[in-house]
């Protein structure tokens, strides 16, 4: 009680393959694979222009930093 089982899951299955046919399942896959693989090249994708813009904004922001002085505690 309150799982869902294997035969749950066997039944929906089922339902949803008479319902939509292999056709339209195997479109609906190969989009959703299609969509996977887009996300994950996006993800991953190594791009040395945004690696020198990285380091382009770290060193102006270190460049534009305005120097500390130490601070002296003693009242």
């Amino acid at each position: 009680m309150g799982g869902i089982g294997i035969w749950q899951l066997l039944i929906v299955f089922l339902l949803v393959f008479m319902l939509f046919g292999t056709k339209r399942l195997k479109t609906l896959g190969s989009d959703l694979g299609e969509t996977i693989k887009g996300f994950r090249n996006s993800m991953g994708s190594d791009d040395p222009k945004g690696d020198d813009n990285m380091a382009r904004t770290a060193s102006l922001n270190d460049a534009n930093r305005a120097p500390q002085s130490p601070v002296d505690n003693k009242h």
